[in-house]
């Protein structure tokens, strides 16, 4: 790993923003009646991250993958967000009873247990349910 010096540095995700190909005011509904993130009067979200009762701490996971992947398919869009969640399977029940098809998952994983869903417009969503990277957490 390249040595960096400590100033003039990403520390972090400050936000998540994409255009909506139809209705952003339905698109954001949508978030928050499956996904529960809350909608201030100004029309987004705040995710606190000192809210997240996970056991790692928090982390925000950043990377670029190659131009021929097809880690976002079924989606034709060229980003995907992973959400953190506190509790995959009782959001698994409720997005499937609202109708909401997962596409994939859930998976156990050392650091957590992961599923997708794609939002109204075909993005894909992955939801992550943190976990400590350990053996323990295997299935």
């Amino acid at each position: 790993m390249a040595e960096q010096d400590s100033a003039g540095r990403v520390t972090g995700i400050g936000g998540v923003f994409f255009l909506a190909n139809a209705d952003n005011g339905e698109l954001a509904r949508w978030y928050e009646r499956h996904l529960g993130i809350p909608m201030q009067d100004w029309g987004g979200g705040v995710l606190e991250w000192q809210n997240d009762r996970a056991e790692d701490g928090g982390s925000t996971v950043w990377h670029v993958g190659a131009q021929d992947s097809d880690w976002f398919a079924p989606s034709a869009a060229r980003f995907m967000i992973n959400y953190r969640v506190d509790d995959l399977a009782a959001l698994i029940a409720k997005l499937t009873a609202a109708g909401v098809d997962i596409i994939e998952g859930p998976q156990y994983h050392e650091n957590g247990a992961f599923a997708w869903i794609l939002d109204p417009e075909g993005n894909k969503v992955e939801l992550w349910e943190p976990k400590l990277w350990d053996e323990k957490n295997k299935r």
